[in-house]
């Protein structure tokens, strides 16, 4: 059974590191899998790019700009969701690539900015080979946004778009479900997979995929690169205080509409005034242009984007607590990345976190947007049992996340298939 996943890149974000990791996860367990990107960054010799020279990187480049820069000028509502929002109009057709042509299934992961056009996409579901898609976001049954918030459109045809300055009933949204829509008519062949059970729930109430099976499995995680590292000498190899309390925040993009950054500058303000009077410390680590840290009342160590494994799992060791003000999100990987190193996590009860934080025991679950609770979970965790909250976020991640428990369930899920 050889297997061939398929992803926009290998590095730079959630999807991609959840993606390269299940490739790893598969591999650990025998099975012929390989990974097709259009861009590899990184070395690893299982991953096979698209854009590898001159005239290909300028095509991929190209179809970025085809597809963004008409949303970005003629259609996003404002600059906060130019990249909230993909069309799927350009990409590259990878039907006679040489890892679709000997793959037995077919599994397909993030594919915007550019990589695969929904034209692209139904190439590959009329290989009739088995196809799975696993989906990081709600963007394979909307019309084109990643997380849909409020709006409820995906449970019709979408149309009248909330991100859209020229929403209608058939805005680009209507549009886009439609083309959706006659990509999945007569595709018996495509089962989609969901990193969490809320987004199963989310894809099963769709318009567009609520009648294909639909399965949830989560993102594995390397337990022996992340887990527990020495904390005091995690701090002193950064100049940390190894007598304060730490608390660390991070994300790929911390600007990030979606990761909820004004929530946490209030929580953070609420905390220091009801609850710390031990010294409180904060460390961030992700890519940050426009947020003035000195905004924070805490001390900052800012740490800017880690691409290095084992550094980002001595960052998270160093912590006291983990926290993510997240408002939409699946199943984020700085979660399990956190409570894989023994770091407990409070965060919003909002899309696939409940399903990692067990509330009070290796965590903490916010309401979401209460910027008053968030502060009171701060408190509990840095003034509670840390190493037992800690012991059994570590424990969470054995029971529930390990490469070999979710090859398992993957290898399953192709093996139906085949059979069928």
């Amino acid at each position: 059974m050889k297997v061939t996943l398929i992803n926009t890149s290998d590095a730079g974000g959630g999807a991609p590191a959840a993606c390269l990791r299940l490739l790893k996860a598969l591999v650990s367990q025998k099975a012929d899998a390989r990974l097709l990107v259009q861009y590899k960054k990184t070395h690893d010799e299982l991953v096979q790019g698209i854009a590898v020279n001159r005239f290909t990187r300028f095509i991929a480049n190209l179809n970025f700009l085809r597809e963004r820069i008409p949303f970005m000028l003629f259609h996003a509502k404002d600059k906060t969701v130019n990249f909230a929002f993909s069309t799927a109009d350009a990409g590259v057709n990878i039907r006679e690539h040489r890892l679709i042509k000997e793959a037995d299934i077919i599994h397909l992961h993030w594919t915007n900015s550019g990589f695969l056009s929904i034209t692209d996409l139904k190439a590959l579901v009329n290989t009739g080979k088995p196809v799975v898609w696993t989906l990081h976001d709600m963007w394979a049954f909307t019309g084109g946004c990643h997380y849909a918030g409020y709006c409820e459109g995906f449970l019709k045809q979408c149309g009248n778009c909330p991100f859209l300055r020229d929403a209608g009933d058939n805005d680009i949204s209507h549009k886009g479900w439609l083309r959706k829509a006659a990509l999945f008519a007569g595709a018996p062949n495509v089962t989609f997979v969901t990193c969490s059970k809320w987004l199963a729930g989310e894809a099963k109430r769709s318009s567009l995929i609520k009648d294909f099976r639909i399965e949830a499995i989560p993102n594995p995680i390397d337990i022996n690169i992340y887990s527990p590292k020495d904390k005091i000498a995690a701090r002193q190899k950064r100049g940390i205080d190894p007598q304060a309390k730490i608390i660390l925040f991070g994300a790929a993009n911390i600007n990030d509409r979606r990761k909820g950054l004004i929530y946490l500058l209030e929580a953070l303000k609420l905390l220091k005034e009801r609850y710390t009077s031990e010294p409180v410390e904060m460390v961030i680590f992700g890519k940050n242009k426009h947020f003035d840290v000195s905004q924070l009342p805490f001390k900052v160590y800012e740490l800017n984007l880690i691409t290095s494994q084992d550094e980002l799992a001595e960052v998270y060791s160093l912590a006291d607590v983990f926290v993510t003000p997240s408002l939409e999100d699946n199943l984020p990987n700085t979660v399990m990345e956190a409570m894989a190193c023994g770091t407990p996590v409070v965060a919003f009860k909002t899309g696939g976190i409940p399903e990692m934080i067990d509330h009070q025991h290796n965590g903490y679950l916010a309401t979401l947007k209460d910027r008053a609770d968030m502060a009171k979970g701060l408190a509990e965790v840095l003034n509670g049992d840390i190493k037992q909250l800690s012991a059994n976020a570590r424990q969470k991640v054995l029971d529930d996340y390990t490469y070999e428990k979710i090859a398992e369930q993957y290898i399953n899920v192709y093996q139906s298939l085949l059979i069928k």
